[in-house]
């Protein structure tokens, strides 16, 4: 009797929003507010990075511009009604009151806007924005080939040998595809993979042809090299590992740290149907499979929500953000805005990329003109335009770390809203904590 009245106050108050800590005795219900990202970040102070933080919030702000780019690289004039963008606001996480006027304004070296006859406002890139698009298809297209290696080892990767392709199009701008993937790209390397329909006339891209030099890691080039008749099986080989600086209780974990370093595990290109989902050398198996996706990132990081939409297809447990702050010292979970993002610890020093692929350095040239100093121009035409803000939206805290754009056409735009996939979602923000608290007491 007492456990059913207990059962419907747990009940009533979980549908109420309430935090409950429940005794023998009595109930004490504590009321809160939803869990914000600072108090996460206090919560884990000893495994953040500041370095990383920084390099997070950096691409944030790059993203919401090369989001606009896009939208007008897709356009026939490139140019577009200001009106029109306004449907965009909640990729680039701009809220009223804010107009997006303002918000194009901080980057006058990229973005200009004109007034038609009636009044009209357009947004259209400056000159040397549009020869930074052209630089960057250049880029792509020399890319490719290196494009086509990693996603044909993500398939080598799967279970069933394909991928979704509405899945892949959330990796577009971390693989370095270009933006019409889906019309072209994928059918130029018809040695590599295909494209195939399952019964709900959903598109695969598919393995055609195995290829055993592919089929080793890139831990494993950098002690043993490439080998072209290389056969997957069992890994004993250590992770690098780098720890944030000001953290000094590494040594509680040591012998955990070694005993996991030490331990054979499966290679992500080795059949996995015999492994037990949870058992260790399961995990480490999925460890070994997310060092490998992030290294074939251009900046050796992810969108977690992005890992989470492949446990399935690549074998990996169901709480892989638990399994990912567990080995703080191989990966990186930056805490900032609402989603989060994964990086691979060794593969920066500091706040920057150790290794810097030409699309990398794009971004960067791309960043240092987004922002100005001084007085904003002012636009020639009607006087009711109204004044823009001073408020820098530019530095406002992104509820989306990595922007994708609504399709217009599905041939051509292929980034993907996450709604589309929201039954895949890996964990919210409230659950970091739990996860941070279960690698304590592990």
């Amino acid at each position: 009797m007492v456990n059913r009245a207990i059962r419907k106050f747990l009940f009533f108050h979980k549908s109420n929003g309430a935090s409950l800590i429940v005794n023998p005795t009595h109930l004490v219900i504590h009321h809160r507010s939803m869990t914000t990202s600072k108090r996460v970040q206090d919560r884990s102070e000893m495994k953040r990075i500041h370095d990383l933080e920084i390099a997070t919030e950096n691409w944030k702000i790059v993203s919401k511009v090369l989001f606009l780019m896009e939208i007008l690289k897709e356009e026939p004039e490139q140019v577009i009604p200001i009106r029109s963008l306004d449907q965009y606001r909640r990729q680039i996480n701009l809220p009223k009151p804010h107009k997006i006027s303002d918000f194009i304004q901080k980057s006058p070296k990229l973005f200009e806007l004109y007034k038609d006859r009636k009044g009209v406002l357009w947004c259209g890139m400056t000159k040397e924005a549009e020869e930074l698009v052209q630089e960057e298809e250049r880029i792509t297209e020399e890319y490719s080939e290196k494009a086509a290696e990693h996603i044909t080892r993500c398939l080598m990767m799967s279970v069933a040998k394909r991928l979704p392709l509405d899945k892949i199009a959330h990796f577009r701008r971390d693989f370095g595809l270009p933006i019409d993937f889906r019309k072209n790209w994928i059918y130029r390397y018809p040695e590599h993979f295909r494209v195939v329909k399952n019964e709900d006339d959903i598109e695969f891209l598919e393995l055609v042809s195995w290829k055993p030099s592919w089929a080793i890691t890139e831990l494993e080039k950098k002690v043993i090299g490439v080998s072209e008749d290389h056969q997957p099986g069992l890994l004993s080989l250590a992770f690098p590992l780098k720890f944030p600086s000001n953290y000094k209780k590494v040594y509680r974990y040591a012998g955990k740290i070694d005993h996991f370093q030490r331990r054979s595990y499966l290679s992500p290109y080795a059949d996995a149907h015999g492994l037990t989902a949870g058992s260790l050398e399961f995990d480490k198996r999925a460890v070994a499979v997310m060092h490998e996706l992030l290294s074939f990132t251009i900046e050796k990081r992810l969108v977690t929500d992005h890992l989470t939409h492949f446990r399935r297809e690549l074998v990996m447990p169901q709480k892989l953000m638990r399994l990912l702050l567990k080995h703080f010292g191989i990966f990186y979970v930056s805490e900032r805005g609402k989603r989060f993002s994964v990086f691979l610890n060794e593969a920066y020093e500091g706040s920057d990329l150790i290794e810097k692929c030409p699309l990398v350095l794009w971004k960067e040239k791309v960043q240092t003109l987004i922002g100005y100093r001084g007085r904003k121009k002012k636009i020639e035409t009607h006087h009711d335009f109204v004044e823009m803000e001073a408020e820098d939206l530019c530095g406002s805290e992104s509820e989306e770390d990595n922007v994708h754009m609504q399709p217009k056409q599905e041939d051509t735009i292929c980034g993907l809203e996450d709604s589309a996939l929201s039954d895949e979602s890996e964990m919210e923000i409230g659950d970091i904590y739990d996860a941070y608290k279960a690698t304590e007491a592990s």
